[in-house]
């Protein structure tokens, strides 16, 4: 029994929507530019997480600017567009960034 419920505790582990949308990230060149807990060419994604924390529409406007790209509200350094990503994965990546703490 105590194997069993370890096993199950492990697979959830791996298998959590935020382990799934780091690899998003990895997969869609996110990381080139970000990290989650440190500023590279962009900001920290747990610093995104903060600006916008209890902010109902910064899901929507984060999927946007993943996909049209943007600049003027982290600094100078503009964010591309992102085109390989589609609508649904855009989603799906702002979800994920935003749950971060």
């Amino acid at each position: 029994m105590r194997q069993a419920l370890f096993t199950l505790a492990l697979v959830a582990a791996c298998c959590s929507p935020a382990l799934a949308n780091m690899e998003l990230a990895k997969a869609k060149n996110c990381l080139g530019c970000h990290a989650v807990d440190s500023k590279l060419v962009g900001p920290a994604f747990k610093d995104v997480a903060e600006k916008y924390r209890g902010d109902k529409a910064a899901a929507a406007q984060l999927a946007l600017k993943i996909r049209q790209g943007g600049s003027g509200v982290w600094g100078p350094m503009a964010m591309p567009a992102n085109a390989q990503v589609n609508e649904a994965d855009a989603k799906k990546l702002a979800a994920w960034v935003l749950s971060l703490k």
